[in-house]
C-alpha cells in the first residue's frame, strides 16, 4: 500500500465506566457543549462537498473514496476496504460509478495481475483537489485566529478521538 503520512498516538480506549457515564457528568455542560460544537463543525466542513457532490449525483462515500485514492496512488482496493472501514458491496458500488464516470482507473498488480490498484484520474484528481480546497479554506479560516501552536493542538486533539486504526489505516499523525 502506498504510504499514508499520518502519525498520531490513538487515544486508550474509553474506560467502561467513563462510557457509562451519564452525559455531562464529570465535565459538565462543557461535554455537552463540546458534542455540539463537534456536530456542527462536521455539518459544515462537508457541507459545501456535500452540494458539489449532489449536483453530479455523488455522496460522502464517494468523496471518501476520490480522496483516499488520489492521496494514495496505487492504493489496493483490500487497503481502501481497512481504511473506509466499509464492506466490499458497500465499496463496489460507489467504486463502480466513480471508475464507470471517469474519475478513477483500476489497474492490474505489477506482481499479482489479480491484485486491484487504484488510481485517480485527472478528472478524479481536480474532483477530489475542488473539494479539499473548500475544506482547506475553512480550516485555516478557523485556525487563523488561534495562538501559535495551536494547529499542533488541534492536530492532537483529533487524533485523540480517532480509535485504534484498522489494517490499512493511517498509523501516524507526528510529523
Amino acid at each position: 500500500m502506498a504510504a499514508i503520512n499520518f502519525s498520531f498516538d490513538a487515544a486508550p480506549p474509553l474506560d467502561e465506566s467513563d462510557a457509562n457515564r451519564p452525559i455531562g457528568s464529570g465535565g459538565g455542560e462543557l461535554d455537552l457543549e463540546l458534542i455540539e460544537l463537534l456536530f456542527f463543525a462536521y455539518r459544515d466542513f462537508v457541507g459545501e462537498a456535500d452540494h458539489i457532490l449532489e449536483a453530479i449525483g455523488y455522496g460522502r462515500a464517494h468523496h471518501r473514496v476520490v480522496y483516499f485514492v488520489m492521496r494514495n496512488p496505487g492504493l489496493r482496493v483490500s487497503d481502501l476496504l481497512d481504511i473506509l472501514q466499509i464492506t466490499k458491496q458497500s465499496l463496489s458500488r460507489v467504486l463502480k460509478q466513480l471508475i464507470d464516470d471517469g474519475y478513477i482507473e483500476q489497474r492490474p498488480g505489477p506482481i499479482d495481475r489479480r491484485e486491484r490498484l487504484l488510481y485517480a484520474t485527472e478528472k478524479g484528481e481536480q474532483l477530489a483537489s475542488d473539494l479539499s480546497a473548500r475544506q482547506h479554506v475553512r480550516l485555516m479560516r478557523a485556525l487563523a485566529p488561534l495562538p501559535q501552536g495551536a494547529r499542533a493542538i488541534v492536530r492532537d486533539f483529533l487524533g485523540n478521538m480517532i480509535d485504534a486504526p484498522a489494517p490499512g489505516a493511517p498509523v501516524d499523525r507526528k510529523g
